[in-house]
């Protein structure tokens, strides 16, 4: 069975500081993944809050532009950029332009080891 949804803000809630919307696991699907997926929205100016989890990431941005901050470093983001955080890292993205800043952040396992519990 072919499943289609749209990545939109409209679709996200409030976490981490920023409107995030999961994407994997969905409502609905059989046996859990190995790993998880979600978007994130942060609007112009604003920055998430801090995170830091077990669990290796991999962002993906889909527009606008910003830095991220994953322990003593930073790097800038735009439209395209594909970003690395190791897991136990804590890391914050600033939104330093003038519109949303978007991503798509993958990440595994899909609980944290020990917790069960999701990102």
């Amino acid at each position: 069975m072919i499943r289609t949804f749209r990545i939109h803000e409209e679709n996200a809630a409030q976490e981490f500081g920023m409107a995030c919307q999961r994407l994997v696991p969905w409502a609905g699907q059989g046996e859990e993944p190995p790993f998880g997926a979600m978007a994130c929205f942060l609007p112009a100016g604003a920055r998430s809050a801090p995170d830091c989890h077990d669990q290796d990431e991999v962002m993906i941005t889909l527009g606008g532009r910003g830095t991220v901050g994953v322990g003593d470093e930073s790097a800038a983001i735009d439209a395209g950029t594909v970003l690395v955080i190791p897991r136990n890292q804590t890391h914050v993205v600033h939104n330093s332009g003038e519109s949303n800043l978007s991503w798509v952040s993958m990440y595994w396992p899909l609980h944290e080891p020990g917790t069960g519990g999701e990102k």
